[in-house]
């Protein structure tokens, strides 16, 4: 079969270390257009893996007609060009959060539905090993029922891992929306909704710029009621500086499991009768060791073997609305209903 003809929207850090290297290493992708308005970035990578470099996506869309996209750019920018990508007959992958609101989520949705094209959030956390790991034991039912749970995020920051350092979209309202929250607190909402198969019914938020220059939050602490009963915590945070931080913990009936939290096995089970279980399924990606993140060949797979997204536009809307409704309750000082 002739390969899926990628465009690559974005040519930032996301781009650099996630989504080029695993297009390059699909056997069913071939890389055909790089997009970014600082043209260089775009022509190094065409000049590295072939197709041609743009400076705006209209125009790579018109001359270039793409089976596919990754849209790689700042979150005000995600939901204009899904909606063009998708209307242009391509399917999309959009890096997280989807949208900058519901609004826009839902005509995202709408776009690609119209069209016939796929839409799928690149929201990785999914495909972490131990992530997978951590939801085939939950399903087993060896530990009951998820009574509370803590799911954090933080690191030093996108000043240390963005392409242009401080000067990153990342510290700018008007192109990043929102911050920490946006960045690394969308991941946990999405990976909390899947891993205990529920929705988020209710959240009260703190949501604070503590110490980075510019007008985008970079710390948040909220209290979530999962639908289920369940009751928690979500941190995001840009100044863990001394380490990043990507674990979760769930407290449930018949014991705990600890997701992330020892270097060496990235799952332990405690059980109230006293067994003890270690799982080494492999590291947990952060900034500095940067690994596959799974979701570029779960992508492709869908393309080709026309399956539905592991993670659909309404995932991420579900997702994103989480986040939305935390903002709401920050700046209303009320818990909030997630709608």
């Amino acid at each position: 079969m002739s390969k899926v003809r990628v465009a690559v929207i974005g040519c930032g850090s996301i781009s650099k270390h996630r989504h080029i290297p695993e297009y390059v290493s699909n056997e069913n992708v071939e890389l055909v257009a790089f997009v970014d308005p600082v043209i260089e970035r775009a022509q190094g990578y065409a000049e590295q893996h072939g197709g041609k470099a743009f400076a705006d996506y209209e125009t790579m869309l018109a001359e270039i007609k793409p089976d596919a996209v990754s849209v790689c750019t700042p979150n005000a920018t995600h939901a204009e060009i899904s909606i063009a990508a998708a209307k242009a007959g391509a399917h999309v992958l959009v890096e997280k959060p989807m949208a900058s609101t519901d609004e826009e989520a839902a005509a995202m949705i709408e776009a690609a539905a119209s069209n016939g094209v796929k839409l799928m959030v690149g929201h990785n956390q999914r495909f972490i090993p131990a992530h997978v790991k951590a939801k085939q034991i939950l399903k087993s039912g060896v530990l009951g029922k998820v009574l509370t749970f803590r799911t954090s995020f933080g690191h030093p920051g996108p000043d240390g891992w963005s392409i242009d350092g401080a000067g990153s979209w990342f510290f700018r309202k008007n192109e990043a929306i929102m911050g920490a929250m946006g960045d690394l607190g969308v991941h946990k909402s999405d990976l909390i909704r899947w891993l205990l198969d529920d929705e988020a019914a209710e959240v009260a938020a703190f949501i604070a710029t503590l110490d980075k220059p510019g007008d985008v939050d970079d710390n948040a602490s909220v209290l979530v009621r999962m639908k289920g009963g369940s009751i928690g915590t979500l941190v995001a945070s840009w100044t863990y500086y001394k380490g990043e931080d990507n674990s979760t913990v769930l407290w449930c009936e018949k014991g705990v499991m600890k997701i992330g939290t020892d270097p060496e096995d990235q799952v332990i089970v405690e059980l109230r009768n006293g067994t003890v279980e270690k799982h080494k399924v492999g590291a947990i990606s952060t900034n500095e060791k940067q690994l596959a993140s799974g979701v570029i060949d779960a992508y492709i797979d869908a393309i080709v073997n026309d399956t539905t997204p592991e993670v659909t536009g309404e995932e991420g809307r579900k997702s994103l609305a989480v986040i939305l409704s935390a903002f709401e309750s920050q700046a209303s000082g009320k818990f909030v209903e997630v709608k």
